[in-house]
């Protein structure tokens, strides 16, 4: 239905049938926070939440762009004038992915575009890596392009640090390109490489909820740019490329080296316990031993609101209210400061659970959550 919709809207507003339709999903994130721009390790999987557009091929230079979910009409851009920090709207994802594409030497030549997407924006679930793939598996099926999912991903990745400014990892985009339904993708940040990992919640019994505190945040914003260069920070201190670099049982000495670089110490100590959380998870649903993540989940938690510090008071009060009511584990998962996090479950516990989260919130007088299943789903695709 939401092609069909989309295609007519398009037919709408540009007076011709879109020359196709693609679709590219968000993510959660099981495990694996804030190590993807450390070369690190990461688990996401796609969520059934996806942008979809309809998009058709241009001659004159001309990017003409249109979101259902945005008030106003249709933008038009010269592609000659797309320049990094020229655009602070919506506009600069799919405008930036135009861009990125470009300067790599592909021969894009305009596009009429018109967007929907039923991510949540601000939710920590990668609306905007949604819309960048999208553009870009469009543009590559419709020029011919020949890319890979991870190239794709990659100039995507280029289009929101260098465009948009906002300092993320690869992790996002490349759940939304190459993620497949009922997987868990174990991704290898460093050199792309890649396994997906079976994880079918439902067969076992256990259910995983997204609980979107509706407390909004920005990647843009300073203080994830702060901890990016805390971290490269020391990377340079240790004298590795990446924090990835440092194995877990070399931990101790390399905090010890930090001296009194205290938030350094804290950056550090996080990504690497991080890292090795993710190889444990890889390794409990390699063994059927799905129940057992739980803990891994909560201790992920504890480690972004101690020592990476970019927890928030809803989200603390969705993991303990959990835990206190039955859950396996939970977290917060993306880049913090707001958005969501995830609780693991048997499926028995959900009504339970839900309500539980609910009545906390209303008696800590903050927003209603929204809380819904996650269920891995498919990967950036073309609709029709």
């Amino acid at each position: 239905m939401a092609a069909q919709q989309v295609r007519e809207r398009f037919a709408e507003l540009y007076g011709a049938e879109p020359e196709g339709v693609w679709a590219a999903p968000g993510r959660v994130n099981l495990i694996g926070e804030h190590t993807d721009y450390n070369d690190g390790f990461v688990m996401p999987f796609a969520l059934p939440h996806q942008a979809t557009a309809a998009v058709s091929r241009r001659a004159d230079g001309v990017l003409r762009l249109h979101s259902a979910d945005v008030e106003g009409g249709v933008v038009e851009l010269r592609l000659d004038s797309l320049a990094p920090g020229s655009d602070g709207n919506w506009t600069a994802y799919p405008a930036g992915v135009v861009w990125a594409l470009r300067e790599a030497g592909h021969p894009v030549t305009g596009a009429d575009v018109h967007l929907s997407s039923t991510v949540p924006t601000g939710a920590g679930l990668s609306s905007s890596a949604a819309l960048e793939v999208v553009i870009a598996l469009a543009l590559d099926d419709l020029y011919g392009l020949g890319l890979q999912r991870w190239q794709l991903a990659r100039l995507c990745q280029r289009a929101e640090n260098v465009y948009v400014g906002a300092p993320t990892g690869i992790m996002d985009q490349t759940a939304s390109a190459c993620c497949e339904e009922g997987h868990a993708l174990f991704l290898d940040t460093r050199d792309l490489s890649q396994r997906q990992i079976p994880f079918d919640l439902a067969a076992e019994g256990l259910r995983l909820l997204v609980v979107d505190t509706r407390v909004k945040h920005a990647h843009s914003g300073g203080e994830y740019g702060k901890r990016r260069a805390g971290c490269e920070k020391g990377a340079a201190l240790l004298g590795v490329d990446a924090l990835r670099d440092i194995a877990y049982a070399d931990l101790a000495a390399a905090l010890t080296r930090l001296g009194d670089e205290e938030e350094v110490v804290r950056l550090v100590r996080h990504v690497v316990t991080e890292d090795q959380r993710v190889e444990r998870v890889v390794s409990l649903l390699r063994a059927g031993e799905t129940r057992a993540i739980g803990p891994v989940l909560t201790e992920g938690h504890a480690s972004l609101r101690d020592d990476f510090r970019i927890s928030c008071p809803e989200l603390d009060l969705v993991v303990d209210t959990a835990l206190t009511n039955g859950a396996l584990g939970a977290r917060m998962t993306g880049g913090g400061f707001g958005g969501s996090a995830i609780v693991l479950a048997e499926a028995t516990d959900v009504d339970t659970l839900t309500k539980a989260v609910e009545e906390a919130f209303a008696a800590a007088g903050f927003t209603s959550p929204r809380v819904f299943e996650a269920v891995p789903a498919a990967g950036a695709r073309r609709l029709n």
